[in-house]
């Protein structure tokens, strides 16, 4: 996969996820202050212990009970506020860490409103709500718990470290020899892991996808029988992403208990040297308590980051897509200077235009067309002939390899995006529904609409009785994506959408497939009507359905081989004959 060859270092991920933490800058401060502070109140605790420890020691003459009570004291008082302080970090950590995420989630949708079309066209739709959901959740994991561990662990190291050196820096030596084996085995054990980490979000961003893909087509699936096939297909998936958590998760948690290992191997060394010395008198039996605490203290974290550092292999595998989602290239801003365009008259001309979606793969060639103001034309031709392409680079979804594209004589190309679009109204054969009121969905996009325009647009599109039958006419709550209502009705309400707007252009892509024949000559009359002195682009496999057209273009391998009237195209042995008569054979 492309996204598995563009590996990003783990330096790289930091860099990236630091604006996020300095964007809550003085929270950040106070939490590496509850860091510090409460870190070194807990390693106050083992000098303490050596002291009541001395206190007792057998070669005294007297035992000093009142100043081991004093110590024990003192020592659980500063474990006590140790873990306050823990508790307060812990607590202010998660507040920075849902910040992070919340904003993380605001950039990603935010970047997802950017992006081409085209990104849409190539990714699936489960494995980008994979990594706006389950990604960022790994990473809010991550920030929350494993960060604060981490920089907890630090502190307590490097103060672990300067006690020891402080109580006996010849058994410090010990650590010489087993913090750079932890090292090595840490960074050994990583770098295998880290890849099957990567994998792993992966595999689950596929799985995603592939259960979005099949939950959306439920009726198709069960129309075909293929329950069981599905079932089969979900479980070989199901299988991989398993195997890839497991492969991760396995190798992972191999670098804990090998730092273990070593952690307690330099115990054993320190309890070893520690007798020696304490025969030579080099050192008290509280000296050596106090020490193994520290060693104690000192590994422990060690292990503790180890055990981290594996679970972070996920985080920053997570992080990856999240950032290289953020790091897709935008749609090409406008040209400097571009032009708003406020209400177009509707002559649209196409002169000497290619384009393909892949490089070295054109489907348009060499395609010139000239649709007048007002004009209803109509696009046909066999299935992969370039019309859906046509609809495309008229609204600048992609843009065209070479030629030129203009409307009112001004090239798209030197117009706003938006202000382009908006002169357009669309309606796909794919219908989309949101979950709220009749009204809202027909209003959709028209902020002035009144109640009087939604239901004239609706008793043009002959869809007003059935919306008064509903429970709550026009505030009647549409399920996601229109579930409650037919597709056919579905796709009545987007072409009223449509002709509600105060559009210059409308494009209608096979929107008419889901109604009979009957209910789409009723359509196509009331547009006719409604759009009046506007453009009008039908797209239509049926070609009984559109005959009254001004002009039929017949698009074929990317070109425009035909064109003319319905009547005029009909009374030569045409290509478009020959479609038309295919429809009745």
């Amino acid at each position: 996969m492309k996204e598995e060859r563009q590996k990003m270092k783990k330096s790289a991920v930091l860099i990236r996820l630091l604006p996020y933490l300095l964007q809550h800058r003085l929270l950040f401060v106070l939490c590496i202050l509850l860091t510090i502070g409460g870190n070194l109140l807990g390693l106050a605790g083992p000098y303490f212990s050596g002291l009541a420890i001395d206190a007792i020691e057998p070669h005294r003459k007297a035992v000093d009970f009142s100043g081991v009570w004093r110590y024990a004291g003192i020592m659980a008082a500063l474990y006590l506020l140790s873990a306050i302080l823990s508790y307060l970090l812990t607590r202010l950590m998660v507040v920075i860490s849902r910040r992070v995420v919340k904003q993380m989630r605001e950039d990603v949708f935010s970047k997802l409103t950017e992006l081409p079309v085209g990104y849409f066209d190539q990714n699936q739709t489960g494995d980008i709500l994979s990594r706006i959901s389950y990604d960022i959740d790994t990473i809010n994991t991550s920030l929350s718990h494993d960060m604060v561990q981490i920089f907890a662990s630090i502190v307590t190291v490097l103060g672990a470290l300067a006690m020891m050196i402080a109580i006996s820096p010849m058994l410090v030596l010990v650590f010489a020899f087993t913090v750079p084996l932890s090292v090595f085995l840490t960074k050994k054990i990583t770098g295998f892991t880290r890849p099957l980490f990567r994998r792993r979000s992966a595999k689950l961003g596929e799985l995603n996808g592939f259960v979005e893909e099949m939950i959306s087509g439920q009726k198709t699936l069960r129309a075909y029988s293929q329950e069981e096939n599905t079932v089969k297909k979900f479980d070989r998936q199901n299988d991989e992403t398993v195997e890839a958590y497991y492969r991760a998760d396995y190798y992972g948690s191999t670098t804990g208990p090998s730092v273990n290992f070593v952690n307690n191997l330099s115990l054993s060394l320190v309890s070893f040297l520690g007798a020696v010395l304490y025969l030579k008198h080099a050192i008290s039996i509280g000296n050596i308590s106090s020490f193994v605490l520290y060693s104690r203290k000192f590994s422990g974290p060690i292990n503790e980051i180890a055990n981290i550092i594996g679970e972070l292999q996920s985080a920053f595998s997570a992080a990856e897509r999240v950032f290289r989602l953020l790091d897709e290239a935008p749609e090409t801003k406008d040209a400097d200077g571009a032009a708003e365009l406020n209400h177009a008259e509707g002559t649209v001309d196409l002169q000497d235009v290619h384009f393909g979606y892949l490089p070295g793969q054109e489907i348009i060639h060499d395609l010139s067309l000239h649709v007048p103001k007002g004009a209803l034309v109509a696009i046909v031709g066999p299935t992969g002939a370039g019309k859906t392409t046509i609809v495309n680079l008229l609204m600048r979804f992609y843009d065209i390899d070479s030629g030129s594209i203009t409307l009112d004589e001004k090239s798209i190309y030197d117009l706003t995006r938006r202000s382009l679009r908006l002169n357009y109204s669309m309606v796909l054969q794919d219908t989309w529904l949101f979950q709220g009121s009749v009204y809202d969905n027909v209003a959709y996009g028209s902020e002035s609409a009144t109640k009087e325009d939604v239901e004239r647009v609706c008793r043009a599109c002959s869809i007003h009785d059935y919306i008064l039958s509903l429970p709550e006419g026009y505030d009647t709550v549409l399920n996601d994506d229109g579930a409650n209502i037919s597709k056919g009705q579905k796709q009545l309400m987007t072409i009223a959408r449509a002709m509600l707007l105060p559009a210059s252009l409308l494009i209608l892509d096979e929107a008419t497939s889901n109604v009979d024949t009957r209910t789409e000559l009723q359509i196509q009359q009331a547009m006719r009507a409604l759009m009046k002195d506007k453009t009008c682009f039908v797209i239509a496999h049926r070609l009984s359905t559109i005959r009254n057209a001004d002009e039929i273009l017949v698009v074929k391998d990317g070109e425009v081989v035909e064109s003319g009237t319905h009547d005029s195209l009909m009374q030569e042995n045409t290509f478009y004959k020959q479609l038309y008569n295919a429809q009745f054979a």
